[in-house]
């Protein structure tokens, strides 16, 4: 299907005050990235006020996972209509979704809500990227990513500590319904201070190719939430999702392959730069929110520390991961991109370690440490994989190039909230029915919510609270050999980066 639309051609930068739309972008990036990671220190609140511990991971999945399959869609947007109205129209849809969260009565409201949020964010985070690629020389390009991947690894895990922070001192709700203003200020930088250098052109959109993309990772996504929990893996309903899986990612490949104008160019991944990048991207995504979505349960289910405290272990990732970001520009110039992706590979394998070591014995100090090293290996592969992506293609390609970057890193935090939680799910199921539980149904999953209900009435008696936190604890240490397995395939995906830059046409 044809229409006239606009097409974005390199602003011009006589228009665009550079430093406020950096300013706005900086803003809209916290915005949707601390919104990953905020809930997490958050979410034993919410549970112990709206129930519903199985749906836990689906808090996090929801976001991410919609966040992801809009992801390449809102990035073949900006290419078609400009990138300003795009990005404008996420931050519109995310506050919507923001506002509606924080007025959630039930576990199942605030996952819908939190699918809005996720619609929103697609087009929030690649098209500021993008954004900054168009602005900056390639010169420039390094120390602004870099600056900027700091900016997103800062958010990202500064989020548990200031929701440990509004938990405690406010209501749940203050973690979604601070996006407002935020999102009001980035709104008003970029409308004022970006002008977009636009021409029209008779273009296609992917209508078809979106469709199937969205069908096929939404069913996958519900498969590894669903599957081994709520139904068996030989369910009819995992079946039948699997199928529309297999089905619509072929039918989705046959689409890009003969359409004029494809949602996702399969040959940018052709290029070694962007299919091993993204791949490590993909893994390291998962490792990170393997972390923050289950370390504050840990912290404060197992420990029983405060969910400030809880904040506190992920925090600490915020001093390694910007030095780590910065760094990464200066190093890719004077070593190279492979030996600074690897340097952060090593740095994430080392600081997954402390975590399949962790006991509640050892205390949160030692996970602090695990996730401050593992905040040095995010900063510098982060950088060093978006920098080899945007330098390694040519103008035309970059918002797909960046946009398929991002999505999976949000494809990886996706599969890894789901594969995580079902992992915990599965495991903590297990406990229940097995020697290891003395009081037998006298537990159950919703055992968990009270124990992380600690603002209740009712406080769990001393057996019952002790065979809980034992389960939980054999629940969360599998989940963390799960992000070991993760940082080892990151690590090793940083190997096999180009030794030679390809240099941006």
């Amino acid at each position: 299907m044809s229409q006239t639309v606009i097409v974005q051609s390199r602003p011009t930068e006589k228009k665009t005050y550079r430093p406020m739309v950096l300013a706005a972008l900086v803003i809209s990036m916290f915005m949707a990235a601390i919104e990953m990671t905020i809930i997490s220190t958050a979410m034993p609140s919410i549970v112990g006020e709206l129930g519903g511990f199985s749906l836990y991971s689906w808090v996090f999945s929801a976001f991410s996972l919609m966040q992801a399959v809009t992801t390449p869609i809102y990035g073949k947007l900006s290419d078609l209509f400009g990138r300003k109205p795009i990005f404008i129209t996420g931050i519109v849809i995310f506050l919507t979704g923001s506002i509606l969260c924080g007025l959630s009565k039930s576990m199942i409201m605030l996952v819908i809500f939190r699918l809005i949020q996720g619609l929103g964010a697609g087009a929030v985070q690649p098209i500021a990227m993008t954004i900054v690629g168009d602005m900056y020389t390639i010169e420039e390009r390094a120390k602004i990513q870099g600056y900027f991947s700091s900016v997103f690894g800062i958010s990202s895990v500064i989020g548990p500590l200031v929701g440990g922070f509004i938990v405690q001192y406010a209501h749940w709700s203050w973690i979604f319904w601070m996006n407002v203003p935020l999102g009001i200020l980035s709104i008003a930088g970029v409308v004022l201070f970006l002008h977009e250098g636009i021409e029209k052109q008779k273009r296609s959109i992917d209508y078809a190719g979106s469709g199937l993309f969205f069908i096929s990772i939404t069913s996958l996504m519900i498969v590894l939430i669903q599957g081994g929990v709520a139904w068996s893996w030989t369910s009819p309903q995992i079946i039948v999702l699997m199928l529309v899986f297999i089905l619509g990612s072929g039918l989705f490949l046959a689409q890009e392959r003969r359409t004029s104008e494809p949602m996702m160019p399969l040959h940018i991944w052709k290029n070694r730069f962007i299919t091993v990048a993204n791949t490590a991207t993909f893994t390291s995504g998962a490792l990170v929110i393997g972390l923050t979505s289950f370390l504050p349960t840990y912290i404060q289910g197992v420990m029983g520390s405060s969910a400030f405290v809880a904040g506190f272990t992920l925090t600490v990732m915020t001093v390694g991961w910007p030095i780590a970001a910065l760094a990464a520009g200066h190093l890719i110039i004077k070593i190279g991109i492979r030996p600074t992706a690897v340097m952060g590979g090593i740095a994430a394998f080392i600081g997954s370690l402390f975590f399949i070591t962790l006991d509640p014995a050892k205390g949160p100090i030692w996970a602090g440490t695990g996730s401050f090293i593992i905040g040095i290996g995010m900063g510098l592969t982060s950088s060093t994989f978006m920098i080899s992506i945007q330098n390694s293609v040519q103008w035309q390609m970059r918002g797909v190039a960046t946009a398929s970057n991002m999505f999976m890193r949000l494809l990886g935090s996706s599969v890894g909230a789901a594969l995580l939680g079902g992992v915990l799910n599965m495991r903590f199921k297990s406990f229940l029915s097995s020697a290891d539980n003395p009081l037998g149904k006298a537990v159950s999953m919703n055992s968990i919510d009270q124990l992380l209900n600690s603002a209740g009435p009712h406080p769990m008696p001393a057996n019952e609270l002790h065979v809980v936190q034992h389960g939980l604890t054999i629940a969360l240490h599998s989940v963390y050999w799960g992000v070991f397995a993760l940082a080892i395939v990151t690590m090793i995906g940083t190997f096999f980066l180009p030794k030679k830059h390809t240099k941006q046409v």
